[in-house]
């Protein structure tokens, strides 16, 4: 690493004191980014994964035009599912569709075990072409949460209600939890081969586990998160936690080893502060203010901010990810904005 490394975000991760707020935006690197858009025309996701260079091209391009604090691998959590005998594809304008669901025991116990090295090279090769030469900020990696996966895996694609995903967890209880033991494995695997490589920070994507209630949450998917953390914090780099309309779940995943609670636009940072969240937490501007004028942007990040910088310990983030209709030069402004109004109030 050069001695101009950025290391702001590990210490708001870690809940150390910083001289401004870092941020970086889920889903920054592509969709909106122009650049991203002439890649897609020649390149499937898959296919850009699959090309090291290309694929740090598209991680390293948001950090370069909106100085951001942290980089995110740029692919899909779908990505070692093929590795274990799962055959997906990302459809577009649907998303991943996968051909053989999920609909007994016997269907969980065919799945196989991921070996990184093996079968996912570009990734790692990805993860050592940026960490080693061309970033200056940290690199997260990350991987999709057993409770989401499985319920592409057993929808077959994209849910809006998650009646077989549920209705397969509460009838078939044993090939549920065979299940997550399955995709926890693969997690932990799948993410230390990732830190190996070089990730300095990890965040796992639960998107769709609001879908459940809480009761629910501690029984059928609490143990492998449990189980997923506490084998990745003998790694030693920041662990992140994200969902989307989870708030419900925000001190479930307080009360798990991890590094930082991602928060979601429906969650204010003070209530989640009263709530008892401790940890750092990241988040949380509804992404659809982004399409707003400046000064509605400007005002609510600055709320947002304020409740951040109550205590040591916030990264900005986006409630979700960016969407395609979003112009680059906003993130570009908001970031310049959030580095700036930020370290005027923490220099005082």
């Amino acid at each position: 690493m050069t001695n101009s490394f950025n290391d702001t975000f590990l210490k708001a991760a870690r809940g150390e004191q910083t001289e401004h707020v870092p941020v970086w935006y889920m889903r920054q690197a592509g969709r909106s980014q122009p650049e991203y858009r002439a890649i897609k025309e020649k390149y499937s996701l898959f296919e850009i994964t699959h090309q090291p260079e290309l694929c740090a091209y598209v991680t390293r391009l948001p950090v370069e035009q909106y100085n951001n604090d942290a980089a995110i691998l740029y692919k899909d959590i779908m990505s070692p599912l093929p590795a274990i005998g799962v055959d997906v594809e990302i459809k577009s304008g649907i998303g991943p569709v996968i051909s053989n669901p999920i609909r007994s025991k016997a269907d969980v116990e065919k799945l196989g075990e991921i070996h990184p090295e093996e079968d996912v090279p570009y990734v790692l090769d990805t993860i050592k072409l940026l960490t080693q030469e061309q970033l200056t900020v940290p690199l997260i990696g990350f991987a999709g949460a057993p409770f989401t996966l499985a319920s592409y895996m057993i929808e077959g694609g994209p849910s809006k209600n998650y009646n077989k995903t549920k209705s397969f967890m509460y009838a078939e209880p044993e090939a549920w939890f065979a299940l997550m033991d399955k995709l926890g494995e693969m997690t932990i695997t799948y993410v230390k081969s990732q830190v190996k490589a070089g990730a300095k920070a990890i965040q796992i994507f639960d998107s769709w586990v609001g879908a459940l209630n809480v009761e629910d949450y501690r029984y059928f998917i609490k143990p492998v998160m449990n189980r997923i953390f506490s084998a990745l914090k003998e790694e030693n780099v920041p662990l992140i936690m994200f969902g989307v309309g989870a708030s419900h779940l925000a001190l479930e995943w307080h009360d798990l080893p991890l590094d930082v609670v991602g928060l979601d636009w429906r969650l204010p940072i003070q209530e989640a502060r009263a709530k008892g969240i401790t940890k750092t937490v990241q988040g949380n501007l509804d992404p659809a203010i982004l399409l707003a004028p400046w000064e509605v942007i400007e005002e609510k990040a600055k709320a947002i901010l304020d409740q951040g910088m109550a205590q040591p310990g916030y990264i900005f983030n986006l409630g979700h990810g960016v969407f395609p209709e979003v112009n680059p030069d906003t993130l570009k402004k908001l970031t310049a904005f959030i580095h700036e109004y930020s370290a005027s109030k923490l220099s005082k």
